[in-house]
């Protein structure tokens, strides 16, 4: 069912003037209403403007852009980085770039549907499981030296397959794939400082690293970007796809300077939160979660309506389309108190 709301959806909603506590959503940070990161924001878009619409081809240029490129790389660990509008553009400039006569795209389970193709075809189907996937590629490598596998996935699928340890994707041949990971859920939230799992993926030595994300699930603004090598982020810059498209908006990409303190503190208080639920639910047996992410799925659609009936509203809804199996999660951010939290445990150990 959907619920629709006058405001952004903080820790609490507002439903049929009953309060209800919300652990949803994608804000892991708690940024979009904490109250100093609307600061920053707002004194950002005093400097530069509500919007910027020329091309970041264009001979006037705001030196805001690669200063936030040049920390993200450093925060990622990466050569060099490109910023776009969203998350969504970013997965697209990869995949449009990528899609060549020189490559051949595999999907592994699960991808998010902003790496495929605008027209759906047999070719940007995901592969079922990881085996499958292995004897394609495999197969292709065999009778097709010349032509590179280029391998879609995303780090974080909520399944717990890839991320940590990327158990599936190790037993690829990964030092002849070229590999685009979609790291939306992860960067700004796990491993060093929040940098993601570029470092992670690099350890593995594939022939080609690329990562492409949203920055607004970990860095609460609306932007994307994409990371790799310096050669290769030139190249998706040198596009049409890029140049043609209005940049994000650089009071947000300002943000991701001017939050630093502020995105080390909130992940401080994220982490503890989220310590604070596992040791609190008597088991979490019925969740599939993953170390060190706030986001906990479950499918019994029972609990949904169990919490509900308790005040508690998590996410819950078929995705990415009506034919898909009912996503439910539990997402706990860092603008929920503690009282929350014991309070959502205490509900979910009395279900139990």
């Amino acid at each position: 069912m959907a619920i629709y709301i006058d405001g952004f959806p903080g820790r609490e909603l507002q439903l049929d003037h009953k309060k209800f506590l919300y652990f949803g959503g994608t804000s892991y940070l708690g940024l979009q209403t904490d109250q100093a990161f609307q600061e920053i924001f707002i004194s950002n878009i005093r400097k530069y403007g509500t919007n910027y619409g020329a091309s970041r081809k264009s001979n006037v240029r705001i030196s805001v852009f690669e200063e936030a490129e040049q920390y993200l790389s450093q925060l990622v660990g990466c050569e060099y980085s490109a910023t776009l509008s969203s998350g969504y553009l970013a997965g697209q400039l990869v995949r449009q770039s990528m899609d060549t006569k020189e490559h051949r795209l595999f999907y592994a389970p699960n991808t998010h549907s902003a790496l495929y193709s605008t027209t759906p075809s047999t070719k940007s189907k995901p592969y079922i499981t990881f085996t499958a996937l292995n004897i394609a590629v495999r197969a292709h490598l065999e009778s097709n030296q010349n032509i590179t596998p280029v391998v879609f996935l995303d780090a974080i699928d909520f399944s717990g397959v890839n991320y940590p340890n990327f158990e599936g994707l190790r037993t690829l041949p990964l030092e002849r794939i070229v590999l685009v990971v979609d790291d939306s859920h992860g960067i700004g939230i796990v491993d060093d400082n929040g940098g993601g799992v570029f470092r992670r993926l690099r350890k593995l030595n594939p022939k080609e690293l690329i990562v492409c994300c949203s920055l607004g699930k970990g860095f609460g603004v609306q932007a994307g970007s994409v990371f790799g090598t310096k050669r290769r982020i030139e190249q998706f810059m040198d596009t049409p796809f890029f140049g043609g498209a209005s940049p994000a908006t650089p009071a947000a990409v300002a943000c991701l300077l001017d939050g630093k303190k502020l995105f080390l503190e909130k992940r401080t208080i994220l982490m503890n939160n989220i310590n604070l639920f596992k040791s609190n639910v008597k088991t979490l047996d019925i969740f599939k979660f993953m170390e060190g992410h706030p986001a906990f799925s479950f499918s019994d659609e029972k609990l949904v309506d169990y919490l509900e009936s308790k005040n508690i509203v998590v996410t819950s809804f078929r995705y990415p389309d009506e034919d898909s199996q009912l996503m439910s999660r539990i997402v706990i951010s860092a603008h929920h108190k503690t009282e929350d939290i014991l309070l959502l445990c205490n509900i979910i150990n009395s279900y139990l």
